[in-house]
């Protein structure tokens, strides 16, 4: 599909986005138009994204919790499934992080976020409550990159889950937080083509029923959870009582929490005798 010359104006871009395929495209074309620097950089966005490209690559950022958190090309999109994540992060945190606490550095709750991606969780978290220390992890160096930017008065590390994570963090982790990739593997070739091509497969490919990962998360959580420490694991509806399932295997009480606006799911597990 060709594009409209670089002098293009705002009815053709949604004229263009429309025939190919966006739903959006009021909302993407004023996007485009505002990230925009030149005429010539608009075509070239326009054209990317007709071409199947992510908006979020394209502009180089994405919404999430009401903040602006860069992405870059590659690295996997935060979904607005997610924010049900933060919601219930910062639920169990502010329960930890009393006032006389907030505002001061490393005073309050321990958070770790795991399979952090851009680092979009963290960023909501940190912008959200004062006075938590943070440690955001990633096996993808170009994740890595991305959450280091987004999550400038954190820690981030780049490795397997709890791999590069200091070792003093043992027995001191408030909150848990992990948006493992749980799409069966057979599943991949399901998805839309935004995810199929421009994310990384491991951000999404999470074995043969989609808990590999997860599982891996779970069976290692007791060992860095506080006493009053929660591990919180989103998932889908569909894997909802596995993924339960897998952190009671694990020592903790699983709860289910449910978020049917967002459609979002997140499994939440406590040693046993907290809420």
């Amino acid at each position: 599909m060709s594009v409209p010359p670089p002098l293009l104006s705002a009815a053709a871009i949604v004229t263009t986005l429309r025939a190919a395929g966006c739903v959006f495209a009021e909302d993407e074309a004023a996007m485009l138009v505002s990230a925009a620097r030149t005429p010539a950089e608009l075509a070239a966005m326009v054209e990317q994204r007709v071409a199947g490209r992510p908006l979020e690559h394209v502009v180089g950022w994405a919404e999430f919790s009401g903040l602006r958190v860069s992405v870059d090309p590659g690295v996997f999109v935060p979904r607005r499934r997610t924010e049900f994540l933060v919601d219930q992060t910062l639920t169990l945190a502010r329960r930890l992080t009393t006032p006389a606490q907030a505002g001061s550095a490393g005073a309050g709750a321990v958070v770790v976020d795991l399979c952090c991606g851009s680092g979009a969780v963290g960023a909501a978290v940190i912008a959200a409550l004062d006075g938590i220390t943070l440690h955001a992890v990633d096996i993808d160096p170009a994740a890595v990159r991305c959450a280091r930017r987004n999550l400038a008065a954190a820690q981030v590390h780049e490795g397997d889950l709890y791999e590069p994570l200091p070792a003093s963090l043992r027995g001191r982790v408030d909150v848990l937080v992990a948006s493992a990739p749980y799409v069966p593997t057979e599943e991949i070739g399901l998805l839309p083509a935004e995810a199929r091509v421009h994310e990384p497969r491991m951000a999404l490919d999470g074995g043969a029923d989609g808990l590999d990962i997860v599982r891996r998360v779970t069976e290692a959580a007791p060992m860095w959870l506080s006493p009053r420490g929660h591990l919180l694991v989103e998932t889908s509806e569909r894997q909802a009582t596995a993924t339960a399932r897998a952190v009671a295997r694990d020592g903790l009480v699983a709860r289910v929490a449910r978020c049917e606006e967002l459609n979002a799911t997140v499994v939440i597990g406590a040693r046993p005798g907290r809420t």
